[in-house]
């Protein structure tokens, strides 16, 4: 590992450093979104690079097998930023959920402070007929499609009276 480290670049080894937990507590939700995209490109970049790199190399070496050693730094590389991104969307994953749940009770807490709706002041408001507010239950055929189709059928006959 220390040894893919030393054959990182300065900006590299910077994004990396940012990865660190004590780094990441400071950041809030949109600062370690942006980490965790600059992190997945630079995995991406390496992931790219492996892979044409190795194919480039099929044909002359006669094999993947034989390829594979001489492009080991690019796949060390990826590795490396793969575990920094596994950290980050860990981060992110945190994050999300914390903000999910404050929003959550915020909503809560605004919907028991404001009334609902007609009879949310303790009195219900009365219907003409004695009709309640709840509609009946609609009865089925025990089939969706089949529901649907009955009523694309009707649809089809009244349009078929309408133009007459």
């Amino acid at each position: 590992m220390t040894a893919v480290l030393s054959t990182l670049r300065d900006d590299e080894l910077d994004l990396l450093r940012e990865t660190e937990p004590e780094r990441m507590a400071e950041l809030d939700e949109d600062e370690t979104l942006e980490l965790h995209t600059r992190i997945r490109r630079a995995r991406t970049k390496y992931v790219k690079l492996y892979r044409r790199q190795a194919s480039a190399r099929v044909e002359d070496l006669g094999g993947r097998g034989f390829a594979r050693p001489k492009n080991r730094r690019n796949a060390d590389k990826a590795e490396v930023f793969e575990d920094a991104l596994a950290r980050v969307s860990t981060r992110v994953d945190v994050l999300a959920r914390r903000a999910a749940a404050e929003l959550r009770e915020e909503r809560l807490a605004a919907a028991r402070a404001t009334p609902a709706g007609p009879g949310a002041d303790g009195r219900e408001a009365a219907l003409p007929g004695g009709q309640s507010r709840v509609p009946a239950h609609e009865k089925t055929t025990g089939g969706v499609k089949r529901d649907a189709s009955s009523r694309a059928q009707g649809s089809r006959r009244q349009a078929a009276r309408d133009n007459r």
